[in-house]
């Protein structure tokens, strides 16, 4: 009988736990991390910035200015690159995007979640560690982006609304006979600035044919400035959602649709504003096309 009641007891104490437990492990997940919020400089803060996320382990691969008021730091680590490489298409989620914007008479420091970007890229690790070393370096105090959040499962399968493309509905930019072919040309085509595409950054995910490419785009509707000046009005900027990428595998040209790839980063958009912008995705991929091509 003493036995009957402390299993009883026991089973008790574990659905308590597990009750305890489940919410925080399907908490609803946000595309971005708040960090510092306040006075300053951005001269000053970004390269704060950059140590802290270095001190934490990171390595910057590539920085630029999209607009004035505005820095983008693109990172990795010994685990995105790994985490990366195991996945279809993981070079997407190779990178965590870091900004420092100006905001009004405020600074803001920001950064994509790597917990949502690995779900959304649809990656076998869900990053957690490194999501934790990145809240770390910002002093992160919030996430935003997205009122309600999403769960893993619906960012796995995450499309913008019905007829909408999905991660795996790609555009296949420029194929080439082999990898190095193709980065080559890639190289080529954003050196010399074609279509108004420059290289911001450039990452080979180690023991595979797959490298992620960023690129900065300075003219056209597909324009950062011109797009981030119509969708980029909330009180947080999401100035992370730069730079775009290409990814480049087994000597295949990518790049995630625009309806995908900007609905991801600004999921609460509504259908007018996202109608202001209705060229750009397909202005970004003739941009895209045209730098990534002989």
């Amino acid at each position: 009988m003493v036995q009957t009641y402390v299993l009883a007891f026991c089973f008790f104490v574990l659905s308590m736990v597990q009750s305890v437990a489940a919410p925080a492990a399907d908490q609803p997940l946000k595309p971005y991390l708040l960090g510092y919020r306040g006075a300053g400089t951005l001269e000053t803060k970004l390269p704060e910035v950059k140590a802290a996320l270095e001190q934490k382990g990171f390595q910057v691969v590539g920085e630029f200015s999209p607009y004035p008021g505005a820095a983008v730091l693109v990172v990795t680590s010994d685990a995105l690159k790994a985490a990366a490489a195991k996945s279809a298409f993981g070079a997407y989620g190779a990178v965590v995007r870091v900004s420092v914007t100006v905001a009004g008479k405020e600074l803001q420091v920001a950064a994509t979640n790597p917990r949502y970007y690995a779900a959304a890229y649809r990656l076998k690790d869900d990053l957690g560690d490194v999501a934790a070393a990145v809240e770390q370096a910002i002093g992160k105090t919030a996430e935003f982006g997205s009122k309600n959040g999403f769960s893993t499962s619906d960012l796995r399968k995450y499309h913008y609304m019905m007829m909408m493309p999905y991660f795996t509905d790609p555009v296949k930019l420029a194929t080439y006979p082999s990898q190095d072919e193709a980065l080559a040309a890639v190289e080529a085509g954003l050196a010399a600035k074609k279509g108004g595409a420059g290289k911001v950054y450039r990452l080979d995910l180690p023991g595979k044919k797959e490298s992620v490419i960023g690129v900065s785009l300075s003219q056209g509707d597909g324009a950062d400035a011109a797009i981030m000046k119509i969708i980029d009005i909330a009180e947080l900027k999401h100035t992370p959602h730069l730079p775009y990428e290409v990814v480049v595998s087994d000597g295949t040209v990518y790049m995630l649709h625009g309806k995908f790839r900007i609905a991801l980063d600004f999921p609460d958009l509504t259908m007018g504003t996202f109608m202001k912008i209705s060229g750009a995705p397909s202005a970004i991929e003739e941009k895209l096309k045209a730098a990534v091509k002989k």
